[in-house]
């Protein structure tokens, strides 16, 4: 009996010691893991950031494309499951920090704010925003838009019982999601449906779904004459896109900020949405979407 204790004991020591030499979160210097969120303009700036260093540095870079949404890959940027990849102002700064927005903050503030709190609580570092906001918009039919009048959200608060409201399952949870909108607007649609977001588009063209919670840097609201309403009280803040990476990966590698850096305003509304245009409607992949955006833009051979 006293030998199997023995045993256990020392197994259990193992086992420890083990866990320790093996710290979640620690970064292994020459390495890095970019991931992004389940919706083609993530995927795209996924590879756009991977291609990038690939031919930048000589670190090791791994892609985990389309992982999940806000919830996983803050879980998984905490845990040192991935390092890096592109996260928008206003969802860093409602959903992950818990703030609130006031109409009266600018972009900048926002920037600040959040870059702040995911240094102090969570080291991680927001580096410099990469050109393009990229707010969700509530769109609709062109033709149903006109046949009952709308314009703005606040139009909408009258006639959405007898609409239906989709959105992606990560809507429904979010701090500026679901509950938050239809709060603010004392909005009460008949039917509500989770959806994937790349799939919405097409609902709401086909007239499955009345209202779609868009994003504006989607190249479908214009190829499916789409109308999209005014946010006429300011609900939701900005969502400038910047990449966020793992402190202390950057200290683990010497000069990779600055080299991130030099993405810093390379893309704008108008660009992003080209680019999300190529995959979506002309069917190319994302990985040589990037590439070809970065040898357009001379920033690599």
């Amino acid at each position: 009996m006293k030998k199997i204790i023995t045993i256990v004991f020392t197994a259990l020591l193992m086992f420890a010691l083990a866990a320790c030499g093996n710290k979640s979160g620690e970064a292994e210097p020459g390495k890095i893991v970019i991931s992004g969120k389940e919706f083609t303009e993530q995927i795209i700036l996924s590879h756009i950031m991977a291609e990038y260093l690939k031919a930048k540095t000589d670190l090791d870079v791994e892609v985990k494309e389309a992982l999940g949404g806000v919830f996983v890959l803050q879980e998984a940027m905490k845990k040192g499951d991935i390092d890096m990849y592109v996260e928008y102002t206003g969802t860093g700064y409602l959903n992950v920090l818990n703030n609130e927005y006031e109409p009266n903050q600018s972009p900048d503030e926002i920037f600040e704010a959040t870059k702040k709190g995911y240094a102090e609580e969570f080291n991680i570092a927001w580096l410099e925003p990469l050109g393009f906001n990229n707010t969700y918009a509530l769109g609709l039919r062109e033709e149903l838009a006109d046949e009952l009048g709308l314009q703005t959200y606040s139009d909408l608060t009258a006639v959405a019982p007898e609409l239906s409201f989709g959105a992606d399952p990560e809507f429904f949870e979010r701090g500026d999601g679901f509950d938050a909108l239809v709060e603010a607007y004392q909005f009460d649609f008949g039917v509500k449906r989770n959806i994937d977001p790349d799939l919405q588009y097409t609902a709401a063209k086909d007239g499955e779904i009345d209202i779609i919670t868009a994003f504006s840097t989607d190249a479908r609201i214009d190829q499916y004459e789409l109308a999209i309403l005014e946010d006429d009280q300011e609900f939701f803040p900005p969502y400038y896109a910047a990449p966020i990476v793992r402190q202390e990966v950057l200290d683990a590698n010497e000069g990779l900020e600055d080299v991130i850096n030099e993405l810093a305003g390379t893309l704008t509304d108008e660009r992003m949405r080209e680019l999300n245009g190529q995959v979506n409607l002309e069917g190319k992949e994302p990985k040589d979407i990037a590439i070809e955006f970065l040898k357009e833009e001379g920033l690599i051979e």
